[in-house]
């Protein structure tokens, strides 16, 4: 006998949507969320065309989009001082062609809401799901931190890259050159997004318009944050007043280090994401570079082909564990190929530039190229925009 049908791990971007898929189809569906609400240290909080694309298939995108945002249309770059248009996501043919800039904690907050609407879903906070139950070979649900066991027909791990409960399961460790530093600059809010990044002589550094702000990325080689740190902030903040004038307000936005918080980039898949009555998705199934911000419209794109393939024949009462694998199969291609490109990225242009001693001569050609021909930057807006294999809604509704 089971509690509930579907018991999550975790109540991020994967956790959530795949919460929603589940119980629209009218699955009894359990999501656990370790903390009191979704606020964090550190959230991406890019909402790529691929996802928005899902939600206008819910028929909710009017909805979401109600909540704080801003639209990124296009992205620029700062190459060895020249501005320079590289991507343009206005010619995408989907509902909303441009990245919605949301505040993680109010996306996840309208999944939630949007999730309650069905009456199969709960969605328990403060509850942590911190180890599985198992029985005859097969997890059978979730025991929970205060010793509560919720049994499941199936449990779904969606509890991020420090995943516990992606022991068992091999994994593929890629690496990366850089750790990030993140925090905030103010600014005077402008019609159009002005988000860039820039790219110089042992410089990469990000900008993100979120308006009154700029939410900032300062890129630096693996393992140098405490030798950045014990350099002093006085010596941090000159050198992100030297990016240029978008910086120059450092000094209000940075008052100690306590306003920069440290992201530690992994990046890793498991090669099987599922043993019986276990599935892993999202990052704790592949944990993804912030290059091109896909790591949350990646875990979005599992939470839907999850639902597309287990919602209806869990409802017909079937078994799911001989199906498991087939969430691995359809998305497993899609992942490879994104960690490529930012493997790629990362040894051709991060790590080579971060080490770099010499004044870059210009842009390279291919950024030459993109900023000349309009038509060019079509190409890396469907690549970031929509990703490889994007997914369609095709799990059911119940009829209420």
């Amino acid at each position: 006998m089971s509690d509930t049908d579907i018991c999550i791990i975790g109540g991020g971007p994967a956790g959530m949507v795949a919460g929603l898929l589940f119980a629209r189809a009218g699955l009894r569906t359990v999501v656990l969320e370790k903390h009191k609400d979704f606020l964090r240290d550190f959230r991406g909080d890019t909402v790529h065309p691929s996802t928005l694309r899902i939600f206008s298939e819910l028929g909710l995108l009017d909805e979401l989009l109600k909540r704080p945002h801003q639209k990124l249309h296009r992205l620029s770059a700062r190459i060895a001082g020249r501005d320079m248009r590289i991507v343009d996501m206005t010619h995408l043919h989907v509902p909303a062609p441009y990245v919605a800039l949301m505040p993680q904690w109010d996306f996840l907050d309208f999944v939630a809401d949007a999730a309650r609407r069905y009456p199969t879903f709960t969605l328990r906070q403060s509850c942590e799901g911190a180890s599985l139950i198992e029985e005859s070979g097969r997890v059978a649900g979730v025991r929970t931190a205060n010793g509560e066991e919720i049994r499941a027909r199936l449990t779904i791990a969606c509890d991020g890259r420090d995943s516990r409960h992606r022991a068992g399961l091999s994994a593929t460790v890629i690496g990366a050159p850089m750790d990030v530093f993140w925090f905030r600059i103010p600014k005077a809010a402008r019609p159009d997004n002005e988000t860039m990044g820039v790219f110089d002589t042992g410089t990469l550094f990000v900008m993100i318009d979120r308006g009154d702000y700029y939410q900032c990325a300062f890129v630096f080689p693996k393992g140098g944050a405490e030798r950045i740190r014990a350099e002093g902030l006085d010596a941090f903040r000159d050198r992100v007043r030297k990016i240029g004038p978008e910086t120059a307000t450092v000094d209000q936005g940075v008052g100690s280090w306590d306003d920069v918080k440290l992201l530690t980039v992994t990046v890793d898949r498991l090669e099987n994401w599922n043993r019986p009555g276990l599935l892993v998705i999202g990052d704790a199934a592949h944990a993804m570079s912030p290059i091109g911000g896909v790591g949350i419209n990646l875990a979005v794109q599992d939470a839907v082909a999850a639902a597309n393939l287990l919602a209806a024949p869990m409802v017909a009462g079937e078994d799911p564990d001989p199906l498991l694998h087939q969430v691995h199969d359809r998305r497993i291609r899609a992942v490879k190929l994104t960690q490529g490109m930012q493997k790629l990225a990362q040894d051709a242009i991060i790590a080579p530039l971060l080490a770099s001693t010499t004044p870059l001569d210009g842009p390279p050609l291919v950024a030459k190229l993109l900023d000349r021909i309009p038509l060019l930057r079509r190409i890396p807006a469907r690549v970031i925009g929509m990703g490889f294999r994007p997914e369609h809604v095709r799990s059911p509704e119940a009829l209420s």
